[in-house]
């Protein structure tokens, strides 16, 4: 009976390692043109074609979805993911700085906060809703709302009766109804701090001409006050003017301040992403590169990346681009899940003069080796500047393809 319930306990751990293993697999895959399926799978999952075929190496050549099934030892069909090919492409390495105006999907709430209305009575009209901070509201008494005015206007024209609110949490949509407050003889309010827009500046990586989408900062915007990343709906491309630099130090980050009110208009932008900002180029005319790169240069895959030095292209002056030396210092090729695909160390004495090594802003400069793309400058290591991190080219290309 003992050992009966033993093998009962080792077969659902056997189990649920499969189930685990096989629901981890995604539905949709992206890869370069002849990139291995870089996936962890258990014995006996495999990847066969309609044909059952086992795939190991897709070497499609156009970008139209196949299909794969995920199979155990190839017999049993347990899943099926859709494959995209990106054929080889040639990319334009830029290291510009840019200006960013993002523009949430609804406004994002970023505080709440108790009112005093017309009697001088506190009151806290959000919370019976249980909207919280890091929510986005996207409508109200059923219109869309897709300004901080638009917002504004609705709840005055309430003159204070029970509207019904629609918000976005934990990406689930919540209806609820809120009874807005009146402050005097013509304000009203919810009692939300709310924003619907954020701007910054960074550095432009990569375009792909032929499609004209690009690709920037290697990192997502996350919104100051919730920390959130902003769930955009629009945004635009600006260039941007060196304002200074500050210099970082061991605990202190430096960064490059720059100014966006003038910025002539470079493209939109239409992803957020963990990755990076991805959008399309509207005025290539308006952006600078380096003459050696205007015919573009080859993705590097992850295989090629090697350990030593490589380069990597920043503004640091309004209009002109410069490379400067750095060391890959460790690779991390089995990363996937977040934008430090590599170590990297600053060597250019020059850079180090003036930044300290990499400071805000530097967020997206292209890293190259052996005249190829193989990332994009993402994190700096605050203990010592001079060391960060990069993100994989292929990453980029991926997020930037969807």
């Amino acid at each position: 009976m003992k050992k009966r319930f033993i093998f009962l306990i080792l077969f659902l751990i056997i189990l649920l390692s499969y189930v685990t293993n096989i629901t981890q697999i995604p539905s949709n895959i992206i890869l370069l043109s002849g990139e291995k399926i870089n996936i962890k799978k258990l014995y006996g999952i495999e990847f066969t074609t309609q044909k059952n075929n086992i795939v190991e190496t897709w070497q499609g050549e156009n970008t139209e979805n196949q299909k794969i099934n995920v199979s155990l030892f190839g017999k049993i069909k347990v899943k099926e993911v859709s494959v995209t090919t990106i054929p080889e492409t040639k990319v334009i390495p830029i290291g510009s700085l840019i200006g960013l105006k993002l523009y949430t999907n609804g406004v994002l709430v970023i505080g709440v906060t108790e009112l005093t209305n017309i009697n001088n009575e506190i009151e806290r009209p959000y919370e019976k809703t249980n909207i919280k901070e890091g929510d986005t509201i996207i409508e109200l008494d059923g219109k869309e709302i897709d300004s901080v005015k638009t917002l504004q206007d609705i709840v005055n024209n309430s003159k204070g009766n029970e509207i019904e609110i629609k918000y976005v949490h934990n990406n689930e949509i919540i209806t609820s109804k809120i009874k807005p407050m009146q402050i005097n003889k013509s304000e009203y309010r919810l009692g939300l701090w709310v924003r619907d827009s954020a701007s910054g500046i960074g550095t432009i990586s990569f375009y792909e001409p032929n499609s004209k989408k690009f690709a920037a900062l290697g990192h997502g915007i996350s919104d100051s006050d919730t920390e959130e990343l902003l769930n955009i709906e629009t945004g635009e491309v600006v260039t941007s003017k060196v304002v200074s630099i500050t210099k970082g130090t061991n605990g202190i980050p430096g960064e490059i301040k720059g100014s966006i009110s003038n910025g002539t208009l470079i493209g939109s932008v239409n992803e957020n992403t963990n990755f990076g900002i991805f959008g399309n180029i509207d005025n290539v005319e308006g952006i600078n590169i380096i003459d050696k790169y205007k015919n573009g240069v080859e993705v590097a895959s992850r295989d090629e990346i090697k350990i030593g030095d490589a380069k990597i292209l920043c503004s640091m002056e309004d209009g002109k681009i410069d490379e400067y030396d750095i060391k890959i210092t460790d690779i991390y090729k089995e990363n996937d899940i977040d934008n430090k695909s590599m170590e990297v160390k600053i060597t250019d004495k020059k850079l180090i003069d003036k930044t300290g090594g990499i400071i805000c802003g530097m967020s997206g400069s292209p890293i190259l080796q052996n005249g190829k793309l193989i990332g994009v400058l993402t994190n700096v290591l605050v203990a010592n500047p001079e060391i960060g991190y990069g993100v994989f080219a292929d990453t980029m290309i991926k997020n930037m393809m969807k």
